[in-house]
């Protein structure tokens, strides 16, 4: 094959050589279509096939890239107008853009502009960054990505774990999918590592209440292992390749999106279950404390009702305690330190007791004294010999 130039992917995008291919999403437990993911297919003239890889990253070289995303986005536009004049279901589609597109000053304007001209909701478009992008630009692609949700659509993370810093920027960012890189399923995630790394991404992603997508999914060990960690779509050559518009319009029309009661499937799920319950609990008790009283260490999970949030989420123990008392009514101050003292639950343990409890008057960050119950559980740990604590809290004001 001669060597491509921009000027012959001009060419192409003028003649619409270019084809939008769309591979479906899925849902883990369903199996109900939710989404789809547009990737462009180039048929010479001739009839020959132009892989992505033979001229993407030339594109990426230069702003001509730039020429691709928006045709891309024409092109899914237009699909998606003729999708509800056919009358058939639609759902979300990503669309895969440049890092270049941070540089745009009017991108958001743009991105509108085309899916009102076709009329096409907001909500059924869906914007993918890949990970390494934000890693470069965080500043610049966080600001980008509240004005495109602002805007209505949806924002995806592409190619999550192939990077280095992957967790560096969630604390910054608000997106609505994880999408996991298929280099984190190789195998049959059969090696050990690798699940707990997986697990791990599924669990922060749950709690951050992004929904998440696995790439690559390509046989059923795989498939049954994210269904164990709550996996919710699934994109992979185990349920469909990448396919025309004539033959994704015919899998639109076999798929409704009404699922009736299979999500209560989902309960069924182990890990799915644990999720649920947290979320429970958390409803409960605002703030729940992981507590290692063998190495003077915690960690916090807090949710957004609870009274104070001048707590740090991870230090020493021994810190933690200090700075609750700090924030204790001064009659309640020793009480508090005195029964969440390290001695004082190692004594309890001794004792045979399962938990230790108090009530005191905790100053909330809006200057009201509250009632609050705090209750240590004491829990084991089959795989190490130190001692744990559940730390549960809750206000009992009436």
């Amino acid at each position: 094959m001669d060597r491509i130039t921009e000027q012959d992917v001009f060419k192409a995008l003028e003649n619409r050589e270019m084809q939008v291919y769309y591979q479906p999403q899925y849902d883990t437990l369903t199996k109900g279509l939710r989404g789809a993911e547009a990737l462009v297919r180039w048929f010479r003239s001739d009839g020959s096939l132009v892989m992505p890889g033979a001229f993407i990253p030339m594109l990426e070289e230069s702003s001509a890239i730039l020429a691709l995303d928006w045709y891309m986005t024409e092109r899914v536009c237009e699909f998606l107008d003729k999708q509800k004049k056919m009358g058939i279901c639609q759902v979300p589609i990503s669309i895969n853009y440049s890092r270049r597109h941070v540089q745009e000053a009017r991108f958001v304007e743009q991105l509108c502009e085309i899916a009102d001209r076709y009329q096409v909701s907001h909500r059924l478009l869906i914007v993918e960054i890949m990970e390494s992008v934000l890693e470069e630009k965080a500043e610049q692609v966080i600001a980008l990505v509240k004005k495109v949700r602002e805007a209505g659509f949806k924002v995806a993370i592409d190619d999550f774990g192939s990077g280095l810093s992957s967790l560096s920027f969630v604390k910054d960012i608000s997106v609505d999918y994880l999408k996991i890189d298929r280099s984190l399923l190789s195998g049959n995630c059969e090696d050990e590592k690798e699940r707990i790394v997986l697990e791990s991404i599924f669990m922060f992603a749950h709690r951050l209440k992004w929904t998440t997508v696995a790439e690559g999914v390509e046989t059923t060990e795989q498939f049954n292992f994210l269904k164990t960690c709550d996996c919710k779509l699934i994109q992979g050559y185990l349920f469909a390749k990448p396919m025309p518009e004539a033959d994704y319009l015919q899998v639109c029309r076999d798929n409704s999106q009404e699922t009736g009661n299979d999500y209560f499937w989902q309960l069924q799920e182990t890990y799915g279950a644990l999720n649920l319950l947290m979320e429970a609990v958390l409803m409960c008790y605002p703030l729940i404390i992981m507590v290692n009283l063998s190495r003077d260490s915690y960690y916090m999970m807090a949710y957004d009702n609870f009274s104070t949030k001048t707590v740090a989420s991870a230090g020493t123990y021994e810190e933690l305690i200090a700075g609750g008392a700090k924030s204790m009514h001064p009659e309640d101050r020793e009480l508090f330190t005195h029964t969440f003292s390290v001695e004082n639950q190692l004594a309890a343990i001794e004792r045979g007791e399962k938990s230790v409890r108090v009530v005191t008057r905790q100053l909330g960050d809006d200057g009201i004294y509250r009632r609050i119950e705090t209750t240590n559980y004491f829990v084991n740990n089959p795989y190490v010999d130190d001692v744990f604590a559940v730390t549960l809290s809750r206000s009992i004001e009436e």
